[in-house]
């Protein structure tokens, strides 16, 4: 008698990355509160020139985040703090082997703080499968300037993003009243990519979120920035969207952040450094 056993079946390593961050007011507007961080994700704080507040930058150590994986930033802050968040390089999403990878983040603001969440894009390869949501709590008269960008596709590689799926969940509050909620989902990204009233053959999109009580002030040079794909979706809350080629629309998000963080915060008119090296 022969008896054949079944291989079972490898159990991979996930890898559950967190960080969270509290700020409080302080010197180049922000001063380190607290911070606790879990492998694969780090926070850096690197020196500034004077001109631009405090930066903290979010790493991935790891380069890049699997099918299971999961990852989650917390950021805090304090009454009249001023920080900018980035990163140092693309976001990679990895092909899935069925899993989904997660990722959430959660910021809030307390009044009069001012922030700056400038991630680089994050880039999803062909069968990435990607649920991401966040959180936004904005109270009193705290300013925010957000940009998320997703590439569908290695576009360098001329890859597009043909199986996969992706729920981009986006939640927005001031004083605990919901002001604006949106969720992208795709479960067929090939077939949305030819839809001419889906993606239309875009291999980028990007979205741009103003809040601050006079962000009517700014909605004209927002509509010139996304050639109109901009507007005023709630009192103080100014949306703007672009889709298209991936050069292009990351051309286009990296206009929009150097024009509106002068306009509207006074900062350089420029990117953050990280950005241009």
């Amino acid at each position: 008698m022969t008896i054949t056993l079944a291989a079972a079946e490898p159990a991979h390593q996930r890898a559950r990355g967190s960080a969270a961050l509290t700020v409080a007011a302080g010197p180049g507007g922000a001063r380190l509160a607290a911070l606790d961080q879990s492998a694969p994700l780090r926070v850096l704080f690197p020196d500034g020139d004077g001109q631009e507040p405090r930066t903290a930058v979010l790493v991935n150590v790891a380069g890049g985040l699997a099918g299971g994986d999961r990852a989650a930033v917390s950021l805090t802050l304090g009454a009249s703090s001023r920080l900018t968040v980035t990163t140092p390089a693309a976001e990679k999403i990895y092909r899935s082997l069925g899993p989904q990878t997660e990722i959430a983040a959660r910021l809030s603001l307390a009044d009069q703080a001012l922030c700056e969440w400038l991630p680089q894009e994050t880039i999803l390869f062909d069968g990435a499968r990607l649920q991401r949501r966040i959180a936004i709590d904005l109270a009193g008269q705290s300013q925010l300037l957000a940009a998320e960008m997703l590439v569908l596709g290695r576009a360098a590689r001329g890859e597009v993003l043909e199986h996969g799926a992706v729920l981009d969940a986006w939640r927005l509050s001031r004083d605990g009243r919901l002001i604006w909620a949106d969720t992208l989902r795709l479960t067929d990204p090939a077939a949305a990519r030819a839809d001419r009233f889906g993606l239309d053959g875009a291999g980028a999109l990007a979205t741009l979120l103003l809040a601050l009580p006079d962000a009517a002030r700014h909605r004209d040079l927002a509509r010139e920035l996304a050639a109109g794909g901009a507007s005023l979706v709630a009192p103080g809350l100014l949306l703007a969207r672009w889709q298209g080629e991936a050069g292009a629309v990351r051309s286009a998000v990296s206009a929009a952040i150097t024009a509106l963080r002068h306009a509207a915060f006074g900062h350089p008119a420029r990117l953050p450094r990280l950005w241009r090296t």
